[in-house]
């Protein structure tokens, strides 16, 4: 299996991933994700700390391997002003990868 390309993005003080919210829905976990995760458009930013190895966890299940590819600033990150992670009840429901 190909693996699993992702961007994490880090500031100063945090970290987030970035993982299309349909890859979430397909691994089951879309209403697993905290609060203390983003999202903005088809995207959602896992928080490093605690979602991240939820996402680690879902694709490990199946044999996915993740690869990442860090972006640093040492500004501000502007995911830090994204909407908080909600996920509506359609998108929560797994769908087949």
């Amino acid at each position: 299996m190909t693996p699993l390309k992702l961007n994490y993005f880090t500031d100063a003080g945090h970290g987030w991933v970035s993982v299309k919210l349909n890859k979430l829905q397909a691994l089951g976990i879309a209403d697993q994700v905290s609060a203390y995760s983003y999202m903005r458009g088809a995207s959602a930013y896992l928080e490093e700390d605690c979602d991240l190895s939820l996402l680690y966890r879902a694709c490990d299940a199946i044999g996915q391997t993740i690869e990442l590819t860090t972006k640093h600033t040492n500004n501000r990150s502007p995911i830090r002003s994204y909407a908080t992670y909600q996920i509506s009840d359609k998108l929560a429901q797994r769908v087949t990868l």
